[in-house]
């Protein structure tokens, strides 16, 4: 199915879910205190190195490869992430983030564990009610939320947000 050594692959696999692990634990620490608002930079880390590993996989593997799906997928988590950690006035929202955020990590770990399965198999497990719900939050943030932080050279925009979601098949 690739090109890549399945050793690497085991190995990112392994080290995505102990990051997983750890950003679901962080997330349950903070889903219900609003005051730890800026503990989600955290998970936009791990997150993102996450993406980073997987988007240098990607690079050895056709572009129908799961890792190309995880890539993308992790880009909408971090991008949420960072998003929401900027939420100054609005605890609820913050709420309903944190939410999407663990439903989000939980789906991660469903798809970083069944890497050996086709894309198409893997966009069945990112259910249409959890597209909906990214959907409405990802629509909440206005322009004064950034979607990515001040060093990444291309911030996610919302146009660019809708067509990584085009992608996992909304």
């Amino acid at each position: 199915m690739s090109n890549i050594d399945s050793v690497i692959l085991k190995e990112f696999v392994d080290d995505s879910k102990g990051l997983i692990t750890s950003a679901i634990e962080l997330l349950e620490s903070i889903e219900t205190d609003f005051s730890k608002v800026q503990m989600l930079q955290r998970y936009v880390n791990q997150m993102d190195h996450i993406m980073g590993v997987a988007k240098n996989l990607a690079l050895l593997v056709p572009k129908n490869h799961p890792l190309v799906l995880i890539c993308d997928y992790t880009a909408l988590c971090k991008s949420v992430g960072y998003k929401a950690s900027q939420i100054s006035d609005n605890a609820d929202f913050y709420y309903v983030c944190v939410a999407l955020l663990l439903d989000a990590t939980e789906t991660l770990n469903v798809l970083i564990s069944n890497m050996d399965r086709t894309v198409e198999q893997l966009k069945k497990n990112i259910s249409s009610t959890f597209i909906d719900r990214l959907r409405w939050v990802s629509h909440q943030f206005n322009e004064n939320f950034q979607a990515s932080a001040p060093l990444d050279r291309q911030p996610l925009k919302q146009d660019e947000i809708d067509v990584l979601m085009k992608k996992l098949g909304v």
